[in-house]
């Protein structure tokens, strides 16, 4: 049987009493066994009578079928067996498959990659020099436990099991390990309901009244600098008099407050993005953390600062926030730090902003899903941990106690 092999056939294929195959027409070799039992395995015939298992279908993608189906092919290309090449790799450290394998897949298919990457290579050192198939639960728990004891937190730790986890399934599902050994290992449970820290109304003063004192502590220092320059004939700085903002700080902040997007997807953010006849701002699914797209209203303080910026930023590059050669931001560590710490507001970070907004909009009666939308978030949970300054329903509910 030949076929396009593609997420909505699989859905439609019926095992029968003896195992069949089904060819894919859209990559020559790469075919789909089906079970009587129902067990779907994609293999690539790279030569006549010559094949090599590529994965489970209930655990691999299509396209990724494909993908490991092309990187085969092209091993033969350059006179490799894939059968030898997948021996000698079954011997990789973890390292060497993180490397030789994983880093080119994520670099495909996942946004946060050089972040995941680096975070593999700095935190996972106990796992480099080991063989995929020396790594055991028990190696996995000892590091864990080390790393609770020198004071890492719990979200953290289970953010390290499923990056591990998701490198040593790809290892499974390509071949290299007949289990996943990280598969069977839980996470620690979580308070989800703790507390989120947001802006108290006092701090949410003083934080303006700090942006507003950096903004004029930085056109007083242009002045003067313009002054100096006169003087000596020197070609002078541009005036920042009929701009509104001094510099990115204080509309990107403006624009976090207002519309709770993260500090990625703010650095990310095109004016092609930005509707401003109909007030709304477009996260597209590549900027954001889940890959979903979603529509954020503009309210009359994000629109009004977006609009100042747009009057005094370079046009010419598509970020509406980016640094001073034209790139993406790294970060605004250093001007946000000395902004709290004028404001004298502590344990605030810049992601904080977000949980302001969000809260802000639970505790006027925004229902929690509406929230959910405008953040986000994938998961409901996520947004529950903001339940408890719902105004009305933990009040309504004690209330019929006495009614």
């Amino acid at each position: 049987m030949q076929a396009v092999i593609g997420q909505s056939m699989l859905r439609s294929l019926k095992p029968a009493a003896d195992p069949f195959e089904v060819r894919d027409t859209r990559l020559k070799g790469l075919l789909l066994r089906v079970q009587p039992s129902g067990v779907m395995t994609y293999y690539l015939e790279y030569r006549r009578g010559r094949r090599i298992k590529i994965g489970s279908a209930q655990s691999l993608s299509v396209d990724d079928a494909r993908d490991a189906a092309r990187a085969h092919l092209a091993a033969v290309f350059k006179g490799k067996d894939p059968t030898r090449v997948m021996k000698e790799a079954k011997g990789y450290t973890f390292l060497e498959f993180l490397e030789k394998e994983y880093q080119a897949w994520a670099a495909a298919h996942l946004r946060t990659h050089e972040k995941l990457i680096q975070r593999l290579k700095s935190t996972c050192t106990r796992f480099h020099g080991k063989k995929l198939m020396e790594i055991t639960p028990q190696d996995y728990e000892r590091w864990r436990t080390k790393r609770l004891d020198n004071g890492r937190k719990r979200a953290t730790v289970n953010r390290d099991l499923d990056d591990l986890r998701s490198v040593l399934s790809k290892a499974k599902d390509w071949g290299f390990i007949e289990t996943n050994p990280l598969a069977p290992v839980k996470k620690l449970k979580l308070d989800k309901q703790r507390t989120v820290r947001f802006l108290s109304k006092d701090e949410d003063l003083r934080l303006l009244a700090a942006l507003d004192a950096r903004e004029a502590k930085l056109r007083a220092k242009r002045t003067k600098a313009n002054a100096w320059r006169a003087e000596r004939g020197y070609p002078l700085f541009p005036s920042l008099d009929n701009h509104a903002f001094a510099d990115h700080l204080k509309p990107m902040a403006l624009v976090s407050l207002h519309t709770g997007m993260r500090q990625g997807e703010l650095y990310d953010l095109e004016w092609d993005d930005i509707d401003f006849d109909n007030k709304l701002l477009a996260i597209r699914g590549e900027q954001s953390k889940n890959l979903q797209s979603r529509h954020i209203a503009l309210n009359t303080v994000a629109l009004a600062a977006l609009k100042d910026w747009r009057n005094q930023a370079d046009t010419d590059v598509d970020r509406v926030f980016s640094s001073k050669e034209g790139g993406r931001f790294d970060n605004t560590k250093y001007s946000w730090k000395a902004v709290l710490k004028l404001a004298k507001i502590e344990k605030f970070r810049w992601h904080d902003m977000r949980h302001t907004f969000a809260s802000r909009l639970v505790m006027k009666g925004v229902d929690l899903n509406t929230v959910r939308e405008l953040l986000g978030h994938a998961d409901y949970q996520m947004t529950l941990r903001y339940s408890h300054l719902a105004p009305e329903h933990k009040a309504s509910a004690v209330a019929k106690l006495v009614e």
